[in-house]
Protein backbone atom coordinates (compact mmCIF):
# COMPACT_ATOMS: atom_id res chain seq x y z
CA UNK A 1 0.00 0.00 0.00
CA UNK A 2 1.21 3.05 -0.98
CA UNK A 3 2.25 5.71 2.09
CA UNK A 4 0.14 8.77 1.87
CA UNK A 5 2.12 11.85 2.03
CA UNK A 6 1.87 14.84 4.58
CA UNK A 7 0.34 17.02 2.34
CA UNK A 8 -2.07 14.64 0.93
CA UNK A 9 -3.45 13.65 4.22
CA UNK A 10 -4.55 17.27 4.83
CA UNK A 11 -6.01 17.73 1.86
CA UNK A 12 -8.08 14.93 2.52
CA UNK A 13 -8.36 16.16 6.16
CA UNK A 14 -9.83 19.24 4.40
CA UNK A 15 -12.04 17.71 1.71
CA UNK A 16 -13.83 16.02 5.22
CA UNK A 17 -15.09 19.24 5.80
CA UNK A 18 -17.21 19.77 2.88
CA UNK A 19 -21.05 19.81 3.44
CA UNK A 20 -23.64 18.89 0.92
CA UNK A 21 -24.88 21.80 -1.18
CA UNK A 22 -21.59 23.95 -0.14
CA UNK A 23 -20.11 26.15 -2.76
CA UNK A 24 -16.61 25.42 -2.97
CA UNK A 25 -13.93 27.93 -3.70
CA UNK A 26 -10.88 25.30 -5.12
CA UNK A 27 -7.99 26.40 -4.85
CA UNK A 28 -4.36 25.31 -6.81
CA UNK A 29 -1.76 22.71 -6.59
CA UNK A 30 -0.47 19.59 -5.92
CA UNK A 31 -2.02 19.90 -2.37
CA UNK A 32 -6.07 20.99 -3.74
CA UNK A 33 -5.22 18.16 -6.22
CA UNK A 34 -5.45 15.64 -3.69
CA UNK A 35 -8.57 17.29 -1.86
CA UNK A 36 -10.47 17.43 -5.15
CA UNK A 37 -9.56 13.38 -5.91
CA UNK A 38 -11.14 12.73 -2.38
CA UNK A 39 -13.79 14.93 -3.20
CA UNK A 40 -15.28 12.54 -6.04
CA UNK A 41 -14.36 9.98 -3.76
CA UNK A 42 -16.72 11.44 -1.63
CA UNK A 43 -19.23 12.30 -4.10
CA UNK A 44 -19.59 8.61 -5.68
CA UNK A 45 -19.46 6.77 -2.09
CA UNK A 46 -22.00 9.35 -0.68
CA UNK A 47 -24.16 10.90 -3.13
CA UNK A 48 -22.33 14.48 -1.87
CA UNK A 49 -23.60 17.37 -3.82
CA UNK A 50 -21.78 20.44 -4.35
CA UNK A 51 -20.69 23.01 -7.06
CA UNK A 52 -17.16 24.85 -7.02
CA UNK A 53 -15.75 27.68 -7.92
CA UNK A 54 -11.71 27.18 -9.36
CA UNK A 55 -9.11 29.23 -9.10
CA UNK A 56 -7.50 28.32 -12.17
CA UNK A 57 -7.39 26.66 -15.75
CA UNK A 58 -5.72 23.80 -14.42
CA UNK A 59 -7.86 23.14 -11.25
CA UNK A 60 -10.95 23.73 -13.38
CA UNK A 61 -9.46 21.12 -15.78
CA UNK A 62 -8.63 18.60 -13.43
CA UNK A 63 -11.84 19.34 -11.40
CA UNK A 64 -14.42 18.52 -15.04
CA UNK A 65 -11.91 15.37 -15.19
CA UNK A 66 -13.10 14.31 -11.77
CA UNK A 67 -16.83 15.13 -12.35
CA UNK A 68 -16.46 17.99 -10.39
CA UNK A 69 -19.58 20.34 -10.69
CA UNK A 70 -18.59 23.71 -11.24
CA UNK A 71 -20.26 27.20 -10.78
CA UNK A 72 -19.24 30.97 -11.97
CA UNK A 73 -19.34 33.93 -9.94
CA UNK A 74 -22.12 35.17 -12.31
CA UNK A 75 -24.47 32.45 -10.87
CA UNK A 76 -23.07 33.07 -6.95
CA UNK A 77 -22.11 35.62 -5.24
CA UNK A 78 -20.90 33.89 -2.28
CA UNK A 79 -18.63 30.78 -1.02
CA UNK A 80 -19.44 28.99 1.77
CA UNK A 81 -15.88 27.08 2.10
CA UNK A 82 -12.49 27.85 0.05
CA UNK A 83 -9.81 25.29 0.30
CA UNK A 84 -6.56 26.18 -1.06
CA UNK A 85 -2.09 25.81 0.12
CA UNK A 86 0.45 27.84 0.71
CA UNK A 87 3.80 28.39 -0.01
CA UNK A 88 4.52 30.18 3.41
CA UNK A 89 2.48 30.30 6.66
CA UNK A 90 3.72 32.34 9.34
CA UNK A 91 3.07 32.31 12.81
CA UNK A 92 0.30 34.73 12.39
CA UNK A 93 -1.78 32.69 9.88
CA UNK A 94 -0.41 35.30 7.13
CA UNK A 95 0.57 33.68 3.60
CA UNK A 96 2.69 33.93 0.89
CA UNK A 97 1.43 32.19 -2.72
CA UNK A 98 1.39 32.20 -6.08
CA UNK A 99 4.53 29.76 -6.93
CA UNK A 100 1.70 28.29 -9.53
CA UNK A 101 1.12 31.88 -11.17
CA UNK A 102 -2.74 31.31 -10.32
CA UNK A 103 -2.44 34.45 -6.88
CA UNK A 104 -5.32 36.85 -8.46
CA UNK A 105 -7.96 34.30 -8.99
CA UNK A 106 -7.12 32.19 -6.00
CA UNK A 107 -7.23 35.55 -3.70
CA UNK A 108 -10.46 36.65 -5.44
CA UNK A 109 -12.12 32.95 -4.35
CA UNK A 110 -10.43 32.85 -0.99
CA UNK A 111 -11.65 36.62 -0.01
CA UNK A 112 -15.01 35.91 -0.53
CA UNK A 113 -15.18 32.48 1.16
CA UNK A 114 -16.90 32.33 4.43
CA UNK A 115 -14.56 30.11 6.05
CA UNK A 116 -11.13 29.84 4.65
CA UNK A 117 -8.85 26.44 5.01
CA UNK A 118 -5.55 26.58 4.24
CA UNK A 119 -3.51 22.85 4.03
CA UNK A 120 -0.05 22.26 3.87
CA UNK A 121 2.77 19.82 5.12
CA UNK A 122 4.51 21.09 8.43
CA UNK A 123 7.43 22.55 6.00
CA UNK A 124 5.37 24.96 5.08
CA UNK A 125 5.61 27.14 8.36
CA UNK A 126 7.89 29.72 8.73
CA UNK A 127 8.61 31.89 12.07
CA UNK A 128 8.54 35.14 8.93
CA UNK A 129 7.47 35.25 5.43
CA UNK A 130 10.38 35.79 2.83
CA UNK A 131 12.44 32.91 2.12
CA UNK A 132 9.95 32.02 -0.89
CA UNK A 133 10.33 34.49 -3.56
CA UNK A 134 7.26 36.51 -2.88
CA UNK A 135 5.07 36.29 -6.33
CA UNK A 136 3.73 39.61 -8.21
CA UNK A 137 1.75 40.05 -10.80
CA UNK A 138 2.05 42.95 -13.30
CA UNK A 139 0.57 43.76 -16.40
CA UNK A 140 2.91 43.39 -19.16
CA UNK A 141 2.98 47.39 -20.71
CA UNK A 142 5.78 48.52 -19.00
CA UNK A 143 6.76 45.83 -16.99
CA UNK A 144 10.27 46.94 -16.96
CA UNK A 145 9.20 50.00 -15.11
CA UNK A 146 7.60 48.28 -12.53
CA UNK A 147 10.14 45.81 -11.89
CA UNK A 148 12.82 48.70 -11.23
CA UNK A 149 9.92 50.24 -8.48
CA UNK A 150 9.52 46.61 -7.27
CA UNK A 151 13.39 46.63 -6.33
CA UNK A 152 13.41 50.56 -4.97
CA UNK A 153 11.55 48.53 -1.77
CA UNK A 154 14.66 46.56 -1.43
CA UNK A 155 14.46 43.20 -3.35
CA UNK A 156 16.04 41.03 -5.42
CA UNK A 157 13.41 41.15 -8.85
CA UNK A 158 13.21 38.15 -11.51
CA UNK A 159 10.59 38.15 -14.21
CA UNK A 160 9.07 34.63 -14.25
CA UNK A 161 10.10 31.93 -16.97
CA UNK A 162 8.72 28.81 -18.17
CA UNK A 163 10.35 25.86 -20.12
CA UNK A 164 12.24 29.13 -21.61
CA UNK A 165 9.16 31.29 -22.04
CA UNK A 166 7.61 34.36 -20.27
CA UNK A 167 5.04 32.70 -18.20
CA UNK A 168 1.52 34.10 -18.64
CA UNK A 169 -0.93 34.36 -15.77
CA UNK A 170 -4.70 33.04 -16.45
CA UNK A 171 -5.06 36.87 -16.45
CA UNK A 172 -2.80 37.26 -19.09
CA UNK A 173 -0.40 39.56 -17.03
CA UNK A 174 3.29 38.67 -16.08
CA UNK A 175 4.17 37.25 -12.51
CA UNK A 176 7.63 39.12 -11.21
CA UNK A 177 9.19 37.01 -8.39
CA UNK A 178 10.46 39.34 -5.46
CA UNK A 179 12.86 37.90 -3.45
CA UNK A 180 13.07 39.76 0.52
CA UNK A 181 15.43 38.94 2.93
CA UNK A 182 12.14 38.86 5.63
CA UNK A 183 9.09 39.99 5.55
CA UNK A 184 8.17 41.17 9.31
CA UNK A 185 5.27 43.16 8.29
CA UNK A 186 3.36 41.67 5.34
CA UNK A 187 0.17 43.77 5.31
CA UNK A 188 2.41 46.48 4.96
CA UNK A 189 4.43 45.40 2.25
CA UNK A 190 1.44 44.36 0.47
CA UNK A 191 -0.57 48.00 0.91
CA UNK A 192 3.23 49.42 -0.56
CA UNK A 193 2.92 47.38 -3.87
CA UNK A 194 -0.17 47.65 -4.66
CA UNK A 195 0.48 50.97 -4.54
CA UNK A 196 2.88 50.59 -7.33
CA UNK A 197 1.33 51.58 -11.01
CA UNK A 198 1.44 48.35 -12.96
CA UNK A 199 0.51 46.38 -10.09
CA UNK A 200 -2.39 43.82 -10.69
CA UNK A 201 -1.96 41.91 -7.35
CA UNK A 202 0.54 40.42 -4.82
CA UNK A 203 1.10 36.85 -3.39
CA UNK A 204 0.76 38.18 0.47
CA UNK A 205 -2.69 37.29 1.74
CA UNK A 206 -3.75 39.10 4.96
CA UNK A 207 -5.72 38.36 7.27
CA UNK A 208 -8.00 36.00 5.56
CA UNK A 209 -7.31 32.51 7.06
CA UNK A 210 -9.67 30.79 9.18
CA UNK A 211 -8.10 27.44 10.07
CA UNK A 212 -4.91 25.91 8.59
CA UNK A 213 -4.89 21.94 8.32
CA UNK A 214 -0.92 20.97 8.76
CA UNK A 215 0.41 17.08 8.49
CA UNK A 216 3.47 16.30 9.74
CA UNK A 217 5.04 12.70 10.10
CA UNK A 218 1.15 11.44 9.49
CA UNK A 219 -0.33 13.50 12.55
CA UNK A 220 -2.35 16.31 12.02
CA UNK A 221 -3.18 19.25 14.12
CA UNK A 222 -5.38 22.73 13.36
CA UNK A 223 -4.60 26.20 13.63
CA UNK A 224 -6.42 28.69 14.29
CA UNK A 225 -6.11 32.47 14.70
Amino acid sequence: MMEISDKQRAAEKAAEKVKDGMVLGIGSGSTVNYMLKKLAKRMEEEGLQIKGIPSSKKTEKLANELGIPLTTFAENRKIDLAIDGADEIDEHLQLSKGGGGSLVREKMVDSIADYFIVIAGEDKLVKSLGEFPLPVEVVPFGWELTEKRLADLGCQTALRYQEGERFISDNGNYIIDCQFEIIDDPEKLHSEIKSLLGVVETGIFVNMVDEVIISKNGQLRSLKK
